[in-house]
């Protein structure tokens, strides 16, 4: 499997790139179980809260859930599938590991291509390590907050990723795919006094690792989302030079209680 890094039982942490090569490697297994599951009976089903749930789920957060105890014994793992059933770890102001197997479980039942796997870690309140990948185009985007930001297609080389300069002509703003309302982005880019020129939709965090490579500029949020969901995509962002950051301009903490996030702006930080 590629990631066994030997740590002892604190809260210390292996070397950067190693730890980063040990996640990359980490979510590929995961992704290798999510396609096997994709290719036959996904076998969804809803949780209490009455959102989606598949085999992929459990089997992706299994695979992750065991290889980050193997590599950091000594930090917490906060995990999707382990939260709604009630599993919830103590902090205790220590670093964290924040994972969602499946992001874009709606999108995976769709069979539209456009969910990912996301692995984060955070210290201090902020995501210093970030991968997301994207299964079914095998696209992998990794942020770290000392090693910068790469990508890989097809389990290549990875290539270093910036965001961009947004053009003259306004921003291209990114919207979800399922829960995009128009009328409330229109509201506040009108009150924000930014031209948009484009409107694109994605799914789950591909649109924070689309703004990192400099696709776009732009993906406000203004309706609910989990830390799990935003953690790894913040990672990538902010190592490619962008933020994630309140409507009122403070940056996107972590280890909140209950682990939800208020409305966010992600964002190249030239899209102001």
């Amino acid at each position: 499997m590629g990631y066994k890094v030997a740590a002892p039982m604190s809260t210390a942490l292996p070397d950067r790139r190693a730890l980063r090569d040990a996640c990359t490697a980490l979510a590929r297994d995961a992704a290798r179980e999510i396609l096997r599951i994709y290719a036959g009976d996904l076998g969804e089903r809803f949780k209490a809260d009455s959102s989606p749930v598949t085999d992929a789920d459990h089997a992706a957060e299994a695979v992750i859930v065991a290889g980050l105890r193997q590599l950091t014994p000594g930090l917490a793992v906060v995990a999707e599938e382990e939260m709604a059933a009630g599993h919830v770890p103590k902090l205790e102001g220590r670093p964290f590991w924040l994972v969602d197997p499946l992001d874009g479980t709606k999108e995976f039942i769709k069979r539209n291509g456009e969910f990912t796997v996301n692995i984060a870690l955070i210290e201090h309140g902020k995501p210093t390590l970030g991968i997301v990948l994207a299964p079914v185009p095998d696209t992998l985007w990794r942020g770290d907050a000392e090693l910068g930001a790469d990508k890989s297609e097809k389990a290549g080389a990875f290539t270093p990723i910036a965001v961009r300069t947004p053009p003259a002509v306004g921003l291209t703003a990114f919207a979800s795919r399922s829960t995009a309302i128009y009328s409330d982005l229109d509201i506040w880019f009108r009150s924000s006094g930014l031209t948009v020129a484009e409107r694109k939709q994605a799914g789950s965090s591909l649109k924070f690792c689309l703004i990192a490579e400099g696709q776009g500029d732009i993906y406000p949020r203004f309706g609910p989302t989990n830390e799990w969901d935003t953690a790894a995509g913040q990672g990538v962002l902010e190592a490619a030079g962008g933020e994630v950051v309140t409507t009122d301009g403070r940056p996107l903490g972590y280890g909140k209680p209950g682990f939800g996030n208020p409305h966010f702006i992600a964002r190249s930080k030239a899209a102001r």
